[in-house]
């Protein structure tokens, strides 16, 4: 059972990192589009860090609860 409980854990760490991941990398091409005056850069950065932001959330709540399927 603690297999299952440290895995659940590192994947949730897992998940939330991809998730910053992906955020730092849509604020990165926001600035990007924000610097150049790029409308469409600034979209792309925007989702992505939405994207970002939602797969981080999902690592927080949604993983966690997989430790009560076990």
């Amino acid at each position: 059972m603690s297999f299952f409980t440290s895995a659940i854990s590192t994947l949730s760490t897992l998940v939330v990192l991809i998730g910053a991941a992906l955020a730092a990398w849509g604020v990165i091409n926001l600035m990007e589009g924000y610097g150049n005056d790029n409308p469409g850069a600034k979209s792309q950065g925007v989702k992505q860090l939405m994207a970002g932001a939602g797969i981080a959330i999902v690592g927080l709540t949604l993983i966690p609860m997989l430790s009560s399927m076990f």
